[in-house]
């Protein structure tokens, strides 16, 4: 499990942005600090900590500083600024002192899941070892900036879309229309239709299976696994 710290001072905020960070499979919340203060307490506190969703407007500190004063320390935790914070000053200072994404309040579910899928299939990477080439080194750069979560079209049922996203994420390789459809229980015409979706915005990627006789199958990989 990746363990979070939430760092918002406003609870409720708090509570909303904790709730939608243990939705996500493989997250869990460590905690939550209303201020500065009782961030960096916690982070000397707990015993692990992995990743520090953080607000920028805090009433003892910025969140900035708490950046700052965490590398002072020695802690190499990750950071996601979550903040309602927009001047590019404030964007470009988290990036030098070490942020890994800038999600700009406010934001729906998707927004925040589509930060952390990214950042746990980032994590999976590095943790992987090895050496890597410049394809593999440019796409760990850009892990997090994944594409946001598409509008539906019109006629598309969301919970039909999260059905078919979810089982294609978790897939350890790549899947057939007939295959999501035998896995969450809807038409394979209907499959077919979410993935070329998933395609066309970029969260699915089309590979092809050929076999001894006839056209190639296609069959869909989650895009931030390849």
């Amino acid at each position: 499990m990746i363990e979070v710290l939430v760092v918002d001072d406003d609870t409720r905020v708090a509570r909303v942005n904790a709730a939608y960070v243990a939705k996500v499979p493989g997250f869990h919340v460590a905690g939550a600090a209303h201020n500065a203060a009782e961030a960096l307490r916690q982070m000397e506190a707990l015993p692990r900590l992995d990743l520090v969703l953080l607000d920028h407007c805090l009433p003892d500190e910025t969140g900035l500083a708490v950046v700052r004063e965490m590398r002072r320390r020695g802690h190499q935790t990750d950071v996601i600024m979550v903040t309602a914070a927009r001047d590019l000053s404030t964007v470009q200072a988290a990036m030098r002192h070490g942020a890994l994404q800038y999600l700009v309040k406010p934001f729906a579910f998707a927004g925040l899941r589509t930060k952390l899928e990214a950042y746990a299939q980032l994590r999976r990477t590095l943790d992987g070892g090895g050496e890597a080439d410049q394809c593999e080194v440019d796409r760990i750069f850009g892990a997090l900036s994944a594409p946001s979560e598409p509008e539906l079209p019109k006629g598309h049922s969301p919970t039909t879309a999260e059905l078919v996203r979810q089982c294609l994420m978790n897939a350890g390789s790549p899947l057939s229309a007939q295959e999501i459809a035998e896995r969450t229980g809807v038409s394979r015409q209907t499959a077919q239709r979410y993935l070329k979706l998933l395609e066309r915005t970029g969260r699915a990627r089309l590979t092809l299976k050929y076999g001894d006789a006839g056209r190639p199958e296609h069959r869909y990989v989650w895009a931030t696994r390849v």
